[in-house]
């Protein structure tokens, strides 16, 4: 037998080799990429690269004049992973890896296990050592361990940082990770979230992306600062008892030359047949899901973001994209799987193994299925042949939702059934209600926007609505701007429109939204039975001539429950009677008819008792008046 050779702590070795290959070698960012080491007295970077076929690599960097031939790096086998030393490498140092590809051209790409890199137009990685960030989160990170989200409240602001303010005096106005962070945590507190998801954070080239055609998996983008900033911003919302949301894209990835697109002259880390390994619609590429390798590569991402960077959880996008083989492909587009079905049976397998072992390892954090389909078991357990996520978007209840608020309420009679439908299939995941920035961009209009009428018929209208969400079963997510009611479609190239905020209807809007998520957040009743039938009773689901429906969210211990009656049209109904199943006292605790939300403020008792009598299949019941689009919210 041959002499072992001796490895040192930070040098890629045979078990490296071996982990790596077999998809399990979970922590492999830590040893791919760019580390700052020692090696004997001499303190520099060693370089690591996935690259099996390249003829050879080499690093190339301001540190060297970008001279291919000053750092070339050792080919380690079996896998092809490419390592050197470089001494006396300073931090933010630009570099990328010169791959001689098997046609014998020399292509230049970015880190692939980058922690930073150069802001756009820029492309290179850069140096950076994040070794030292430093937390004080300890008690949330604790808590977190025991979290369970089916019986906590969930309400999400999704935010995109770049425009969600601006500094006016600057080109692009970004507050930094630090700036937003201050800023965010008072707004966030004020309003009653309980979370904040962040679109698009890891490196992308393209503000138009939004962040979703990622060239640095690993790295926070440079748009907004440093890692250590980003980690800074992190630890401050926590602090706050905010949690953090990333969105996540495992499903496809830019073809930019400086990426992971045919990242050692072949299709490395995409599928090699451009019928499995493109998107058509995208122009993007498809990760191979079918190689141990790039399994490793995105399970290890999902675990550096939420171990090492404390994230609370990832909204994983584009799922039904993955699922299905045929998705966005005509015949003759798509290659059917062994059993020649549409079927992708290698990223069904990589799901499991991904939210297995990412929750595993890490109770309390949450994977978010962004998947716009039927599949079943999406939430379910892996071990019952589920994928294994902790919750899932219900673009479902989306689409009928936004079709029944565009209707003229005159029409809404003939289409009662669409804010009702969700309810017979809420069970069978776990669900977020969402409102994203996918339904107000591309032409598709701003929340108010979609709402039918003028003047206080819009507003009117979106407040019922949002009362409705905020009471249906499941967690809920709305994206910024559309708790003020913005005008605008977003645009990633400004700022909200705070300015509307000096208008009263807006002002409304704001207020109502923010008493709804109060409201949500000190009510049991609101959230900790989302996962059962037994949290939620329609009072009455089919009273579609009058548009109105009525329904109770129910506590564990069945007190303090609530009552909500949400009416969806014009009329007022002077005396609107609700059946009710106890003989007791109802208190009033919200009603949109205030003042503070552009109500007529009209005096009205806050009890009223129930008396025997019955009304929609109740034993009892009281009556109140009910004004045009009126919410009334009781507890009893």
């Amino acid at each position: 037998m041959g002499k072992t050779k001796t490895v040192k702590p930070y040098e890629i070795g045979e078990l490296d080799h071996y982990l790596f290959g077999q998809g399990n070698h979970y922590e492999i960012y830590k040893k791919l990429g760019a580390h700052r080491v020692k090696n004997g007295k001499k303190e520099g970077i060693y370089f690591a690269v996935w690259a099996p076929h390249a003829e050879g690599v080499s690093v190339v960097g301001d540190f060297n004049n970008w001279d291919e031939s000053a750092n070339v790096m050792e080919r380690g086998e079996p896998l092809g992973i490419y390592t050197c030393f470089i001494p006396d490498v300073p931090e933010y140092a630009l570099y990328k890896y010169c791959i001689k590809t098997y046609k014998g051209e020399y292509i230049y790409k970015a880190d692939p296990f980058a922690n930073y890199a150069e802001l756009r137009p820029g492309t290179a990685s850069r140096i950076i050592d994040i070794s030292d960030i430093s937390w004080s989160d300890q008690a949330w990170m604790e808590q977190r361990k025991a979290w369970k989200h089916t019986e906590q409240p969930m309400s999400i602001y999704e935010v995109h940082i770049g425009s969600w303010k601006k500094h006016p005096d600057d080109e692009d106005g970004f507050y930094n990770y630090r700036e937003f962070a201050r800023e965010i945590t008072k707004y966030v507190k004020d309003m009653g979230y309980t979370h904040i998801e962040i679109m698009g954070i890891a490196e992308h080239p393209f503000d138009g992306s939004w962040g979703y055609q990622v060239t640095g998996y690993f790295a926070p983008t440079s748009r907004y600062g440093t890692p250590q900033d980003f980690a800074w911003m992190v630890n401050y919302l926590h602090k706050n008892k905010i949690g953090v949301i990333l969105d996540w894209v495992p499903a496809h990835f830019p073809r930019d030359a400086h990426g992971l697109a045919d990242f050692d002259g072949t299709p490395t880390y995409e599928y090699a047949d451009p019928r499995k390994g493109e998107h058509p619609d995208w122009g993007t590429k498809i990760f191979d899901y079918g190689k141990n390798e790039v399994q490793n590569f995105l399970i290890a991402n999902a675990l550096f973001w939420i171990e090492d960077f404390h994230v609370d959880g990832l909204r994983v996008d584009a799922v039904a994209s993955m699922l299905y083989l045929d998705y966005g492909k005509r015949d003759g587009e798509w290659v059917p799987n062994k059993y020649g079905g549409n079927k992708n049976l290698e990223a069904i397998g990589f799901f499991k193994h991904l939210n297995s072992v990412v929750l595993g390892r890490n109770p309390g954090a949450l994977m978010i299925a962004e998947e716009s389909t039927a599949w079943p078991k999406v939430t379910g357990s892996v071990e019952d042949d589920g994928l294994g996520f902790s919750l899932k978007w219900n673009m479902g209840w989306m689409h009928d939702f936004t079709e029944y608020m565009k209707l003229d309420p005159y029409f809404r009679k003939g289409a009662h059934n669409l804010m009702t439908f969700a309810m017979s299939y809420a069970y069978s995941e776990k669900y977020i209600l969402v409102l994203s920035h996918d339904e107000v961009v591309h032409l598709k209009c701003s929340m108010i926007n979609k709402m039918p009428g003028l003047g206080f018929d819009k507003y009117a209208n979106l407040k019922v609505g949002y009362a409705f969400m905020m009471g249906h079963a499941g967690k809920k997510l709305l994206f910024m701007g559309q708790e003020f009611a913005q005008l605008r479609e977003w645009s990633e190239k400004r700022e909200l429109d705070w300015f509307l905020l000096e208008e009263p209807e807006h002002q409304y809007i704001q207020n109502w939204m923010r008493d709804l998520l109060h409201l949500y957040k000190r009510n049991k009743a609101m959230y900790e039975q989302d996962d059962t039938w037994e949290g939620f009773e329609w009072v009455n689901a089919d009273d579609g001539d009058r548009s109105i429906y009525s329904f109770i969210r129910h506590s564990k211990g069945n007190k303090k429950n609530l009552l909500f009656v949400c009416n969806f049209t014009p009329m007022a109904r002077d005396d609107y009677r609700v059946g009710v199943p106890r003989r007791k006292q109802y208190k009033l605790i919200l009603n949109s008819d205030d003042k503070k939300y552009g109500g007529t403020g009209e005096e009205r008792p806050q009890i009223y008792k129930a008396k025997k009598g019955e009304c929609d299949g109740r034993p009892y019941s009281f009556a109140y008046k009910l004004p045009p689009y009126g919410v009334a919210v009781f507890e009893f």
